[in-house]
């Protein structure tokens, strides 16, 4: 028997918006809300879901996550389940969350704002590394598989950019350079398979 995950992205915030750096802030732990162009993408995803079957659903605590599921699960009475899990949450930010991606450049220099935001292994001040992303990361997946493997049951995940990094690195078997390099849309989904 076949189980399936379906992985997505919650909609552009606030925070998101602004693709030039000039509005665009780091949000990381914060609390930034759905946009009007996010609450697009979360109807948008769930009409290309409705078809899908899940008996499960995990979210994070944060609202972007919670209120894109919420579109999704409109389609979905067969799932009666929600399961908040933070090691699926955004990567932390620390001390850049709430400051816009140009006012960090113009302080600390474009090198810096690179490192501290693409970096695998380097974290910004007072916040996490990619590579501590995927740590927790992982331990979601390993319990996530084990979950499926006993209920036997699709689930869906309303995730984070930086939290699908790892979770398409695993089950895609990227390598470090490709998963850094994934861009992960607001209104699409990803299907994975698990042999229950």
């Amino acid at each position: 028997m076949r189980c399936y995950i379906y992985l997505f992205r919650h909609g552009k915030t606030f925070y998101n918006e602004g693709g030039d750096g000039n509005k665009k802030k780091f949000a990381g732990w914060k609390d930034s809300k759905l946009s009007s162009n996010g609450i697009k993408n979360a109807k948008n995803l769930a009409e290309k879901m409705k078809s899908l079957r899940f008996e499960v659903a995990f979210r994070t605590r944060l609202s972007r996550s919670r209120d894109t599921l919420k579109e999704v699960l409109k389609y979905h009475p067969e799932c009666q389940r929600i399961i908040t899990d933070d090691r699926m949450i955004e990567r932390c930010y620390g001390k850049l969350e709430g400051y816009t991606h140009k006012s960090i450049i113009e302080k600390y220099g474009k090198k810096k704002f690179e490192l501290w935001h693409r970096s695998y292994n380097l974290s910004p001040p007072n916040g996490e590394s990619i590579k501590v992303v995927e740590k927790r990361v992982k331990s979601f997946i390993k319990d996530l598989i084990k979950f499926i493997k006993k209920e036997r049951v699709n689930v869906t995940i309303s995730a984070h950019g930086n939290s699908m990094r790892p979770f398409r690195r695993y089950f895609e078997k990227l390598g470090i350079k490709n998963m850094m390099e994934l861009e992960n849309p607001y209104d699409g989904y990803f299907i994975y398979k698990i042999e229950c």
